[in-house]
């Protein structure tokens, strides 16, 4: 019977020369030959050159001092600014002081009802026993503060979204202008958005709300571009063809056809404000996100763990009741579905009512169940058993110190010793190489920023400890992909892990990272890993099931075994799953790294925690921005063009 054969046909000179992406790289090399030379000469030396770098501390501080100075006195901020900060702060204690009045069973009550009306029975009593659980674990009042500055920052994030996608949507001319702002805004990590909005706010809920909405607006926009862009063409034409105008067009077609579109984006606004209004809690936000932050300085992980679980069942709730919602949209409504609704609001009412008749608007204290002495217990006995010392293995500590030395340590030191120029090459030659001469430019001009800021050895720094965290990540996601793709029953089992640990707000992986491997880069990198694995397993899981069946019948046919059918008809035709993997896997641990500058992680990351701790716009910009532009290299370097990818190039 015949089999297919791993050994590949073999390929002559003049055909190797007739290779897109070889002609690309002696284009590159011959360019490489004539400009190296001259470069070498002009600035000779390993790091940036000093000539090339514009220092931009004195201009931001001056701002800064500016910002600080007229804060409270120049118009723009007395008559514009102020009123923004009042009417946030008025809103957030208007919901929090409902929520309040409620009282936590009548808000137990509300939830559950959302849920079953929107997602059944099952979602209806998670969504009561999450809520029942943040009382139970005494953090009933941070909660409802998470909860009311959400509920303000989320509607505020959907209204500009909304705004922005239909002028993107409607324009070609606002798409190509947005696009870039949105790429930007969607790989500067949340801790970049912190200083400015401090600056020009002040410590407090208004600059936390302000920073959530621009965290969280991008999706919302992209994803309502998408809607009114890909609505079915000929319902619109029909529409046309009855004289409705561009207005009545908009109402009645586009933005119906684009529902499920525009709820999705609700749901990625819901999940990505949650992780910033957690974070923002360095900033004054109050709530959960500062029980944790407050826990984490002082080491106490096990305060941080029993404020961390409330931010990850609010975080579940939202995303299954939201999705619920998306999947059952233009599903045909029940029968009574208005008097369903109208009784149970009666039923939610009449249990407020009897809270607030009872003197039970506040969770019983004696109903709290403390669980931060067993954890730090628990955390004292792994780290007298696990942290160092266990036989053979070695503990959690000692792999910390080994991963630092062997991996991160090498890394680090080898893309500090190349010189700065070569760099670019291997940037060029990447980007080009997986995309065009306008990729490969765009990533070679967002690393020559870099050093052009002044950060090149920081901004290196942080690179070894991205690519050290990315390629652990790609090699135990795809192991776990590939398996789960080519098993139902591990599919089934990892499907609820996959979506709590997706879920989890970033600030909310350090937690169990210090408590394992202390403080340091090794845990910030493990807490990248964590955070990213998730999207990469889903992503590599899809992609591989999405495989046409007809190709591997046919290799089955030909008497290949499973592993040749991976490795030959799988792979290449998932590669573009694989690819967007890799592509995610960079986007979601470079954003993690940075916030490991909170437990030592160091580099790029520790910077923008300096300036924000020190009010330092020039050290927290500089940084910010340099962070922005290793995103946008990353994001180009690992993102093939359409073309290329329908090409299999």
């Amino acid at each position: 019977m015949a089999t297919i054969t791993a050994n590949p046909p073999r390929v002559g000179l003049p055909a190797l020369l007739k290779n897109r992406a070889v002609q690309k790289l002696l284009l590159l090399a011959l360019a490489a030959v004539v400009l190296v030379p001259l470069v070498q000469t002009r600035w000779a030396g390993v790091t940036w050159p000093g000539a090339l770098t514009v220092d931009l501390s004195e201009p931001l501080a001056k701002t800064s001092d500016w910002i600080i100075d007229n804060r409270d006195s120049h118009p723009l901020f007395l008559y514009f600014f102020g009123h923004v900060s009042n009417v946030v702060v008025i809103a957030v204690r208007a919901v929090y002081l409902t929520l309040l009045a409620i009282g936590w069973a009548g808000v137990t009550a509300l939830g559950a009802l959302v849920a079953w009306r929107v997602a059944g029975v099952r979602l209806a009593l998670g969504t009561a026993v999450a809520f029942l659980t943040c009382g139970v674990l005494g953090m009933w009042v941070p909660t409802m503060q998470t909860l009311a500055l959400m509920v303000v920052a989320v509607l505020a994030s959907v209204v500009v979204g909304v705004v922005l996608g239909l002028a993107a949507g409607l324009s070609d001319r606002m798409d190509r202008a947005l696009r870039p702002v949105l790429d930007t805004m969607q790989v500067l990590p949340a801790f970049a958005y912190l200083l400015p909005v401090v600056l020009v706010f002040g410590i407090g809920v208004p600059a936390a709300v302000l920073a959530t909405v621009i965290y969280a607006a991008p999706p919302m926009a992209r994803l309502t571009s998408l809607g009114l862009r890909g609505a079915d063409k000929e319902v619109l034409e029909a529409v046309e063809s009855l004289g409705a105008t561009a207005r009545q067009r908009l109402l009645t077609a586009r933005i119906p056809l684009a529902r499920k579109e525009l709820l999705l984006g609700v749901n990625q606004t819901i999940m990505m404000a949650l992780s910033m209004a957690v974070i923002a809690a360095v900033i004054g936000a109050g709530g959960l996100g500062d029980r944790v932050y407050q826990a984490l300085a002082s080491v106490d992980v096990g305060a941080a763990l029993a404020a961390g679980i409330p931010i990850v069942l609010l975080a579940v709730v939202l995303d299954r009741v939201t999705g619920a919602a998306g999947e059952r949209l233009g599903a045909e409504p029940e029968p009574r579905s208005g008097l369903r609704w109208l009784y149970a609001l009666i039923g939610v009412v009449a249990v407020a009512v009897a809270g607030r008749l009872a003197g039970r608007l506040d969770w019983p204290e004696s109903w709290v169940v403390g669980i931060a002495e067993p954890v730090n217990r628990a955390v004292d006995w792994m780290t007298a058993h696990l942290y160092s010392g266990v036989p053979v293995v070695g503990g959690t500590a000692d792999w910390a110190g080994h991963f630092t030395t062997w991996v991160l340590d090498p890394m680090r030191d080898g893309l500090q010793s190349l010189p700065w120029w070569s760099l670019l090459l291997i940037v060029a030659a990447l980007a080009w190489v997986i995309g065009t001469w306008r990729t490969a430019l765009t990533a070679v001009l967002a690393m020559a920023a870099i050093g052009v800021l002044g950060v090149w050895k920081p901004s290196l720094d942080t690179l070894s400890q991205v690519l050290a965290a990315v390629a652990v990540t790609l090699v135990v996601g795809f192991a776990i992909g590939i398996a789960a793709a080519r098993s139902d029953r591990l599919e089934r089992a990892l499907r609820p892990v996959l979506d709590v640990f997706q879920t989890m707000p970033q600030f909310v992986y350090l937690i169990p990272v210090v408590a394992l491997f202390g403080v340091g880069r090794a845990p910030a990198v493990a807490a990248a890993i964590v955070y990213a694995l998730p999207a990469v397993v889903r992503i590599t899981t899809q992609g591989l099931r999405q495989v046409d069946p007809a190709a591997l019948e046919s290799s089955s046919s030909l008497g290949a075994t499973s592993w040749q059918q991976l490795k030959q008809v799988q792979l290449p035709l998932a590669r573009p799953a694989l690819l967007l993997a890799v592509n995610q896997g960079l986007v979601l641990v470079l954003a993690v790294v940075v916030i490991g500058g909170l437990v030592g992680g160091g580099a790029l990351g520790y910077d923008v925690v300096f300036g924000l701790a020190q009010g330092d716009l020039a050290t927290g910009l500089v940084a910010g921005g340099a962070i922005v532009c290793l995103g946008l290299m990353l994001d180009r370097v690992t993102q093939p063009t359409e073309r290329r990818v329908k090409k299999g190039a």
